[in-house]
This record gives C-alpha cells, structure tokens and sequence, in this order.
C-alpha cells in the first residue's frame, strides 16, 4: 500500500512532493497544462480509492492520520504559494495543489459526504482548471509575459476576456453557484461529521483561495489601463476561443445549479469505499444527548 501510494501522492500531488507541478505548468502550454492537471492528475486521487482503498483497506486506515495531516498541509501551503506566486501558470498550478489537499482530505476522513465530494471534486476541478488555465493563455498569448506586473486595466479594454477571467478565479475559489461549491462543501460538512477540528482547519484555504483569486484579478484587470496593456491588448476573445471557453463554463454553472445527477452517479463508489473500509457514517446524537 505505501509503494502504491507514495506514487499516487507524487502524481496528486501533494506537499511535500509537489514541486514538479509549477515548473512542469510554468514552462508548458496553457492547453499541455490543463491536460496535464485538469485530467491526468486525476489518477493520483482516484487510485487511492481504487487502489489503496480498494486493495488495502487495513493499511488505508493505518495511514489515514498522516494522509489528513498531508492533506490539511496542502490546502494551506498551496493557497498560500498561490497568493505569492508573481507568475500566472504558478498560481495557477499552487491553486491545484490546494485543492488536491480537499479531494485527499475528502477520501481519508472517511465518510460517504466526503468521499462523494472528493470525487465530484475530480470532475469539477478538472473543468475550473481547463478555465483559468485557458483564459490566463489568452492573456499570456496577447501581452506576451506571464507575469502578473506586466499586466493591468485588461477590463477596460477587453471586457469578455476580463468576464471570463473572472468567472474562472470564481470558479478556482468555490464561490457559491459554482460546480467546486458543491465538491468542497460536501468534502467539508463531511470532514465536519467525523472531526470538526480538522473541518475547521481546512475551511482557512477556503479564505486564502478567495485572497488568491480576487488578488490575482485586481493586478492584473482592474485599475488603469498600462501602455503595455493598450498596446497588446488589441483585441477581445474571437468566436474560436469562445467556442472553447463558453461550454467549459456553462458546464461550472450547470453542475452548480444541478448537481445531483452527477453526485448521484459516483455514490456507488463512494459506499463501496466505505464497505470496504467497514466503517459506518458518524450518527448525530438525539436531542438531549451528549
């Protein structure tokens, strides 16, 4: 099982094992890294169900401490590197490796609300990255830099551009009528039922996420218009890229708004998963009960 995971962890990823991901996102494509994080990264968290629940369940419970304690490690270090991070596809992968801390978080504390979270969080994840990803490619692609300096009053010049900027930041955030409000509020109200200590540990990166995310928008859209950014910024977002990007929102707010077929779908794994732990959902104590 540790074999098994370690790798998984690497491949998530998560703290301390992450540094791969914001060199790998820094020096790739915009369209190599949402590849690269909004679907293959998967396997990491999905195998651990698959695999190291689904094969050994007894190690899996034996480990479970370090890995919420990894977890909780990455939701916090991840927000907090992406609200340093100075360089557009850095942010945005340190944003990844906090929200991999909730899926991990959602496995390991074992309850059928966080599992379903942690993998409707797969899926939702998979298309807020595909957004912020693309959309900060626009803007990398027209001022030519990835840094956050070099940018400045885009809104003023390219509305739709900005528009879907900010839908994507609100999406990375978890804002309330996003598909991610769902995955990390089930993630949380589940970690909540089995250690609200922990629930209220992890609930801090939903604060430095909307520090990165809002931050990140005002230096780079709001304010006045840069000479640089009049210059480059010539034009908005043409029918090609919003043939791209519109569908991979609608898809954000449809799951937000109508969640449950989907989180209907992947309960069957999540109460396998729980089967094969042999562990029951905590019970909230009658009335009068302590």
């Amino acid at each position: 099982m540790v074999g098994f995971l370690i790798a998984f962890i690497i491949k998530a990823p998560m703290v301390p094992v992450h540094t791969w991901l914001p060199f790998a996102a820094e020096q790739a494509t915009p369209g190599s890294s949402t590849l690269m994080v909004g679907v293959l990264d998967k396997i990491g968290t999905f195998a651990m169900i698959r695999f190291c629940i689904g094969l050994f369940p007894e190690a899996s419970a034996w480990v479970a401490p370090v890995m919420i304690g990894l977890a909780l490690i990455s939701i916090l270090y991840g927000a907090a590197a992406a609200i340093a991070s100075t360089n557009l596809l850095r942010l945005v992968s340190y944003t990844s490796v906090s929200h991999f801390g909730f899926m991990v978080l959602g496995i390991y504390i074992f309850t059928t609300q966080s599992l379903n979270g942690s993998i409707f969080f797969m899926l939702n994840h998979g298309f807020s990255t595909a957004a912020l990803f693309l959309t900060v490619g626009y803007l990398i692609k027209r001022r030519g830099s990835a840094d956050i300096a070099d940018f400045g009053g885009v809104e003023k010049v390219t509305p739709v551009l900005a528009g879907a900027v900010l839908l994507a930041v609100l999406s990375a955030i978890s804002l309330p009528g996003m598909s991610t409000f769902v995955s990390e509020f089930l993630v949380i109200a589940g970690t909540w039922s089995r250690q609200p200590g922990v629930a209220a540990v992890a609930a801090i990166g939903i604060v430095l996420a909307a520090t990165y995310g809002l931050l990140m928008y005002q230096r780079t859209m709001t304010g006045p218009v840069t000479e640089a950014t009049a210059k480059h910024f010539t034009r908005d977002l043409d029918a090609r890229e919003r043939g791209v990007v519109v569908p991979i929102i609608a898809v954000i707010l449809l799951f937000g708004f109508v969640p449950a077929p989907i989180v209907s779908l992947v309960e069957p794994t999540a109460k396998a998963a729980m089967e094969r732990m042999q562990v029951a959902d905590p019970v909230a104590p009658a009335k009068g009960e302590k």
